[in-house]
């Protein structure tokens, strides 16, 4: 696994936005000039053809990292997949000019007068950026490139920079990052070891953090979300916006001491094989912001004059936060625009591919249809600040991305699982992710979303989470998962697909986790594999584990079920699970659960659905409950068995286990303790989901749990 490290110099940051110059005006492609030779390496093609000898004179002065000393010219003679977006001498032109005008450089030359320092890395943005190596497994020809709005490659660049494709209305044209466009006539380009696409412009991202996204907004080099900068500025978050990789992680990896890589020992599916640690530490944060527009409208003042009193003015005269510090030490967490800022930033790094995920859910076909939406997909992930819960859904019907959405749903035994109707204050906020200037509002760390409806922590939102029961992917428990670019990463090599996490020992790599000393704990990618779990991923673990989840917060104070989904194999363990809100001292919750054998062993009561019968199958649910287990759920199909929904599943393998059942505090953090009670290194611990639900859900007599 190559590793390659960018040191760009900090003056790149000065950088600026390309204007968009490029644009299609037909859409019948002329290929008759492409050239194609298909018996040529990457290099072989760009040296025959005179408009890259620019780009080719700097792959012969690139190293390939600052630790190698072979060049990217070298790199592209070789065997492999890389997927090469080459610029013409045209477009080299055009950056170095882009470099004058920004003040970096004299004249728009690579001989002007610069420093060495500052002529590497340019050439290394120029370089680096236009190359990524699929290593032994693919490479990106456009059939290939993601189809979401801004969705993301699954393979970062040389320069560890995960690009983005944007298709405008013309359907031929395609842009990288939405400002670099692929020539339409040069592109898809066979080599032998890739594929080459001919660029207009040299793909330079800038390399910035979000701080210094919102420091553009209000020295007003960028405008539309000054307000959002100035609250975020007085909450004193600036800094923790800037980071971008934990240090102590990056030495620890380079210099050997965290295990890279490690031998199965038994895991299901693997067994002979090997998982990955995560090559870095990286930080990242999702900001939901309103924009100026709003706020201008909402106060009646131009942005530029709105103050952060004035905004907490509006905030309390909303009645947002009555709990909440009205005072002007914006940097209390008890302090009303605190809370009101955090509530829209996320510790994760949401690409606009990436803020749900579509998978598996009952309708839904990801490989044949993956742009028809089908039932609701959900995700709940815990804000900045005090703990609370942020719901992002999409659905068919939604038409997009919102948060806090609540729409009522078809969800009887025979219903369809769609959205029927939303009811007008239950609708939430658009996440407006298809903006035309998205590049601007993209760092390193994060994105900045506007959405067009403020979103509060407020009473309706608190009771609406109140009266939903919350299934949460235990993966969107942990923010390094997103922000490595681990979870749900569009790639199928074994390096991405099995990722293991140091123990606390080693290093304590996920915050909200403990694993104890010589447990081998693995996420599992199953991208492009049939799975049964939701969002076809899972975790799994083995010596002899002892793991420590810290749970989200409940959005309110109230009795609760916490259930743990079982999908059962001969491989797993025996768990025993504690449950509680003391790290010292946490009651045991149950008898130990035998992971092998779900719906299969008698103690479960599983009967498969009659159909029919209505009444019979209810009272099958509730016999099944009476012994502290559920079905699988109508939602989530299983894949390998087309057609199949987790609760019909006739191998009865998936079953959910009810942890417990007890009064729960917003205010207080849980946590959930799994212990494996078999005397062996090889029972394998699984993990897929969790489940909140309320009384007023599992409880009621007039309008039972659904089956979804």
């Amino acid at each position: 696994m190559k590793k390659y490290i960018a040191l760009i110099a900090s003056t790149l940051f000065l950088i600026p936005y390309y204007i968009l110059l490029f644009s299609s005006c037909t859409e019948d492609i002329d290929t008759s000039a492409r050239y194609v030779f298909k018996e040529e390496t990457i290099l072989g093609y760009l040296q025959k053809h005179d408009d890259y000898s620019e780009y080719v004179k700097l792959l012969q002065q690139v190293p390939i990292s600052p630790l190698s000393g072979s060049t990217v010219f070298q790199l592209l003679s070789a065997r492999g997949h890389y997927t090469c977006f080459a610029p013409t001498n045209a477009a080299i032109a055009l950056f170095l000019q882009d470099q004058v005008e920004a003040g970096l450089i004299e004249e728009p030359s690579w001989d002007c007068n610069m420093t060495d320092k500052l002529r590497d890395s340019l050439m290394r943005v120029v370089v680096h950026n236009s190359i990524i190596d699929g290593g032994d497994v693919e490479f990106y020809e456009t059939k290939d490139f993601p189809q979401n709005a801004n969705g993301e490659f699954g393979r970062a660049n040389m320069n560890d920079i995960r690009l983005s494709v944007y298709r405008p209305k013309d359907p031929d044209s395609i842009y990288i990052n939405r400002i670099y466009p692929i020539n339409l006539r040069n592109r898809d380009i066979p080599a032998i070891n890739g594929v080459i696409h001919q660029m207009e412009k040299v793909i330079a991202p800038r390399e910035v953090s979000l701080k210094t996204i919102l420091q553009e907004q209000l020295d007003g080099s960028a405008t539309g979300f000054v307000v959002m900068a100035r609250m975020i500025q007085a909450c004193g978050l600036m800094d923790t916006l800037s980071k971008l990789r934990d240090e102590v992680y990056e030495q620890l990896y380079l210099t050997g001491m965290i295990e890279e890589k490690t031998p199965a020992n038994g895991l299901a599916t693997m067994t002979g094989g090997y998982s990955y640690a995560p090559q870095h530490r990286k930080y990242g944060f999702t900001i939901f912001a309103e924009s100026d527009k709003f706020w201008q409208e909402a106060i009646g003042k131009p942005a530029e004059d709105i103050m952060p009193t004035d905004i907490q003015a509006w905030v309390e005269a909303g009645n947002y936060y009555p709990e909440a510090v009205v005072s002007e030490n914006f940097k209390s967490p008890d302090n009303l625009l605190y809370q009101w800022t955090t509530y829209h930033i996320l510790p994760f790094k949401l690409s606009p591919d990436r803020l749900v995920f579509h998978y598996n859910e009952k309708g839904y076909d990801y490989v044949g249809s993956p742009d028809r939406l089908s039932i609701p997909v959900m995700e709940y992930y815990v804000t900045m600040g005090q703990r609370r819960l942020l719901k992002i859904f999409e659905s068919l019907e939604s038409q997009g991305v919102y948060l806090n959405r609540f729409p009522n749903l078809d969800n009887d035994r025979h219903g369809t699982g769609h959205e029927l109707s939303c009811d007008p204050s239950r609708v939430g906020s658009r996440v407006m992710r298809e903006a035309d200037e998205f590049d601007k509002q993209t760092a390193l760390n994060g994105y900045l979303y506007e959405i067009d409806a403020p979103i509060a922590y407020n009473e309706e939102t608190r009771n609406n989470l109140a009266r939903t029961r919350i299934r949460m992917d235990c993966m969107s428990f942990f923010p390094e998962v997103m922000n490595n670019d681990i979870r749900r990463v569009a790639l199928s090599d074994a390096p991405h697909q099995w990722v293991h996490f140091p123990d606390d020992t080693e290093y304590k790599y996920i915050g909200n986790l403990s694993i104890n000393e010589g447990s081998t704990f693995v996420y599992y990618n199953a991208y492009g594999l049939k799975f049964g779990s939701l969002c076809g991923d899972e975790v799994k673990c083995v010596g002899r584990w002892e793991l420590v989840f810290t749970l989200p917060p409940v959005p309110k104070r109230g009795t609760y079920e916490v259930r743990y989904r079982i999908l059962t194999n001969s491989d797993r363990g025996v768990a025993q699970f504690y449950f509680g809100d003391r790290l010292d001292g946490m009651p045991a919750a149950g008898i130990p659960v035998n992971l092998t054998l779900g719906g299969v062993d008698p103690i479960t009561g599983w009967i498969a659905d009659t159909g029919t019968d209505d009444d019979a199958d209810a009272e099958a649910d509730k016999q099944m409950r009476n012994c502290g287990f559920m079905k699988g759920e109508e939602s989530i199909l299983i894949l390998k068995n087309p057609g199949t929904t987790a609760r019909a599943n006739v191998n009865r393998n998936i079953v959910r286990r009810i942890v417990t059942r007890q009064t729960l505090d917003p205010d207080k953090t849980y946590y959930l303790k799994i212990k494996s009670v078999l005397d062996t290194e090889t029972a394998e611990f699984y993990m897929d989901h969790i489940e909140y639900c309320p009384k007023e859900i599992y409880d009621n007599p007039e309008h039972p749990e659904d089956i979804w």
